[in-house]
């Protein structure tokens, strides 16, 4: 897992994950005296259990109260439809309401990053703080498309 940020952009990591999940977080400097911004990727193995859900959902509940940008593969929930924000599984169900009803994110990324899935994703729970998500290319020999954000 790796988090890139181009050098014009003051990060620090902040470690505070739980070992059950496994997410990488960095605090961006906003630009002239506004919020500064939690970055957030992770990855959500296809077989995680329910424990390590909670601990991840009480993570994101914590981490959304600052403004966030969260990506990641932790997702691997293919029964969720984005266009209309429905699933057929409890597990899915329980991710949707944790991001959209409890921490009010948005999702952003609307193209298939993996054959004809969609398994990246992008969440912000600010309007307007992220514009023009576009997937194309890749990153070296990986099997998925990048995601990349045009405008902060």
């Amino acid at each position: 897992m790796a988090l890139y940020v181009r050098d014009c952009f003051h990060c620090i990591e902040v470690n505070n994950c739980d070992d059950k999940v496994e997410c990488l977080w960095a605090k961006m400097r906003g630009k002239a005296n506004k919020a500064d911004i939690l970055l957030g990727v992770c990855y959500r193995p296809p077989n995680q259990d329910e424990e390590a859900g909670e601990v991840f959902y009480k993570r994101l509940a914590e981490v959304s109260q600052s403004v966030t940008i969260l990506v990641g593969d932790f997702f691997n929930l293919l029964d969720i439809c984005w266009k209309y924000n429905t699933a057929e599984r409890k597990q899915s169900w329980r991710f949707l309401e944790c991001v959209e009803d409890d921490n009010f994110l948005t999702q952003l990324v609307s193209e298939p990053t993996k054959g004809g899935d969609l398994l990246d994703l992008l969440f912000t729970n600010r309007e307007g703080l992220v514009g023009d998500v576009v997937v194309r290319g890749r990153l070296g020999l990986s099997d998925r498309e990048k995601t990349v954000l045009g405008s902060w």
